[in-house]
């Protein structure tokens, strides 16, 4: 997948590009399916498969009070968009204060007539874009009869069976995942994201007390802006620096048996059966199922004991 960050260093296509635009955070199941549609119309037209997305979520700078928190970092979502071998071209739009006042017929002329030789533009329905979102799927057919492409405006992916919920027809969404992780229900998040939800960050020193119990964890520092699970104990897998993955018991939260109210929000992976220094390097944490919940013990030891159960049932769950 060729990746462009300024829409003059996309190359000319010939026969013109299949286009499909959006946030794409996450990369969930329905975002896959859509992938998918725009690689067989590209193979059916011998046109060049194409994303249009952008390097934050849009509402960060246009309603920052009601941005959500991203499922994927930039990096993550293009390891994601390139995994799927579904995109030839991926132009990533700086989207800052001078780009949210952009107006949509400006944007579909600079960049899908434009840069991107759109030829079939791939989108929801429900696909707003442009200054004050004016733009539509209307105004790209009105604007593709001028400038020469087609748009295929799409419902949303539903899910196909009962697996992922109790609802079988609610549509995969970004959102979902986000609910899903609210909730504490990673194995959920993971049936619509198609995988287990992944953050990264840096290993950072911490105050030592998981050593101190018998139980030294990684402590990773994760951006605010990432999305996290609700607290709790978790099972799942710690990524090393050199993409090694190993089985782990995770603890997200203020440690409220030291701290009540008052700790920090950390979060520590204890790694199975390891011993070494994981400190300053880069981590990857995966959640596969949660354990239970943060709770407050009356003592250390009736702490130090739950660890251990904690650990065991991480070890039956991954290991099985």
């Amino acid at each position: 997948m060729n990746v462009y960050r300024d829409s003059s260093d996309v190359p000319d296509a010939r026969a013109g590009r299949v286009v499909t635009i959006g946030a794409f955070d996450g990369v969930h199941l329905g975002h896959q399916a859509v992938l998918r549609l725009v690689r067989e119309l590209a193979d059916a037209r011998g046109m060049r498969a194409a994303v249009v997305t952008f390097d934050r979520h849009p509402a960060e700078i246009v309603r920052p009070e009601y941005a959500p928190r991203l499922l994927t970092s930039l990096d993550q979502k293009l390891e994601l968009l390139e995994a799927t071998g579904a995109v030839d071209d991926c132009l990533v739009i700086t989207f800052d204060e001078a780009r949210s006042k952009e107006t949509a017929d400006e944007f579909v002329e600079e960049l899908l007539a434009g840069a991107m030789r759109t030829r079939l533009v791939v989108v929801g329905s429900d696909f707003h874009f442009g200054y004050r979102r004016r733009g539509d799927v209307p105004l790209l057919q009105r604007m593709g009869a001028d400038l020469g492409f087609e748009v295929l405006g799409l419902g949303l992916v539903a899910s196909p069976d009962g697996r992922v919920a109790a609802d079988a027809t609610l549509p995969y969404s970004s959102t979902w995942v986000r609910n899903l992780l609210d909730a504490g229900d990673v194995a959920g998040a993971a049936a619509v994201l198609g995988r287990p939800h992944e953050v990264r960050g840096v290993v950072e020193h911490g105050d030592q007390r998981g050593r101190e119990l018998g139980f030294p964890t990684a402590n990773v520092a994760v951006p605010d802006r990432i999305c996290l699970p609700s607290d709790g104990v978790y099972a799942g897998t710690y990524v090393d620096a050199n993409q090694v993955e190993h089985p782990a018991a995770i603890s997200l939260g203020r440690r409220p048996t030291f701290y009540e109210d008052s700790g920090m929000r950390l979060l520590e992976a204890y790694l199975l059966d390891f011993d070494g220094d994981l400190y300053d390097q880069p981590a990857a944490v995966r959640f596969r199922a949660r354990l239970r919940g943060q709770e407050r013990f009356e003592s250390v030891d009736a702490l130090v004991e739950q660890m251990g159960r904690d650990v065991e049932a991480a070890r039956r769950i991954l290991s099985s």
